[in-house]
């Protein structure tokens, strides 16, 4: 039975964290033995890995004293080196943001990876040279293998790297359809099934990467054209107080409702008619997987890995009269799924390459 480690920073509600649990909890399931190593064990996802799933703690010191901390932290990579260095088969660090989860996947095996789940050189506003620091400081060239769920984020990552093409893989992540069916049945009383077309958006409000303002732009002028429509928003993060104002602002508080957080947001896809992505840069969207295995039609800009979407619904430029143009036709005409989604035969194609890895 081979070992295999991932690690990431702590397991709460975000699209990194979906892809985590669906990975660890499939590979269990294929007979691997699975450690998952985290710098916060913590999260509303933490009861949604298989008990047989190993979880570890490594917490970086945080005294305010920059020599106690620096001390600390050599004890710590010292004392997890000798227990952890080379003890599996496969070791990757998942979230590519943790500075932590890089140093336990170099450690954890010599057979390592690193995900990257962003088209990086967009998310850095095209500044090569601060994305070369991003990626440097998790010591990219020490990985045998860098993986991307996209390939916009392989591709923009090789602009910057070119040295590095043998070692990068693009592979999307896998998607858990029979748990998304069986969740969506669950009931739900907050929001009720109306007879009045419903949009929903699912992700952390990020107006840098999200994009929101786009939807709430849309919804000011498709009440202007007296259209009848709701916009149901799950999620928060640091620009939902921003996004409630500019909706009370706009008087659209009875056609946008803000629901907050869910640990099970896919009740609320089978409610509505039309899932809508409005963000400038995604790695690869988990609401496409989605979306797919509830049979829902998407709007969504031309992120990560839009050509997916052909038959599932529309595509449009990073711009808001183009949502809103997508919006107001979908309204007045709605839109037909011709598209077909084999999770079974996509869910192969990832595991062929993840069993080369390991």
């Amino acid at each position: 039975m081979k070992k295999l480690l991932f690690a990431a920073y702590n397991l709460d509600l975000g699209g990194i964290e979906t892809a985590l649990i669906t990975l660890t909890n499939f590979l269990l399931e294929q007979g691997y033995d699975i450690t998952i190593a985290l710098e916060k064990k913590e999260g509303v996802f933490l009861d949604k890995i298989s008990p047989n799933i190993k979880v570890i703690e490594y917490t970086p010191a945080n005294n305010k004293n920059i020599l106690i901390r620096k001390i600390n932290n050599i004890i710590k990579r010292i004392k997890f080196i000798k227990k952890y260095k080379n003890k599996f088969d496969f070791s990757a660090s998942f979230a590519t943001y943790s500075i932590p989860a890089s140093f336990i996947a170099r450690v954890g095996s010599k057979n390592n990876a690193i995900w990257g789940h962003a088209d990086y050189l967009t998310l850095y506003n095209n500044n090569e040279k601060e994305m070369k620091k991003f990626f440097k400081k998790r010591k990219i060239k020490k990985f045998k293998k860098i993986i991307f769920v996209s390939k916009e984020g392989s591709t923009s990552f090789l602009k910057a790297f070119p040295k590095l093409k043998d070692k990068v893989i693009v592979c999307n992540n896998l998607v858990n359809d029979k748990r998304i069916l069986n969740q969506a049945e669950e009931s739900i009383n907050d929001i009720k099934k109306e007879n009045v077309i419903t949009f929903l958006n699912v992700g952390r409000h990020d107006e840098r990467q999200k994009r929101l303002s786009r939807i709430i732009y849309s919804a000011e002028k498709l009440k202007q054209d007296k259209k009848k429509f709701r916009i149901i928003f799950i999620g928060d993060g640091q620009d939902s107080k921003k996004y409630k104002q500019m909706v009370k602002e706009k008087n659209l508080e009875k056609e946008i409702i803000f629901l907050g957080r869910k640990k099970n947001p896919y009740p609320y896809y089978k409610i509505c008619d039309c899932v809508i992505l409005s963000s400038d840069y995604e790695g690869y969207p988990v609401v496409y997987l989605e979306s797919f295995v509830l049979n829902k039609p998407i709007i969504t800009t031309d992120v990560s890995d839009y050509e997916q979407i052909k038959g599932h619904g529309i595509v449009v430029k990073k711009d808001k009269e183009e949502i809103y143009k997508a919006m107001k036709q979908f309204i007045e005409e709605g839109y037909n799924i011709t598209g077909k989604f084999d999770a079974n035969e996509y869910n192969k194609n990832i595991i062929k390459k993840l069993e080369k890895l390991f």
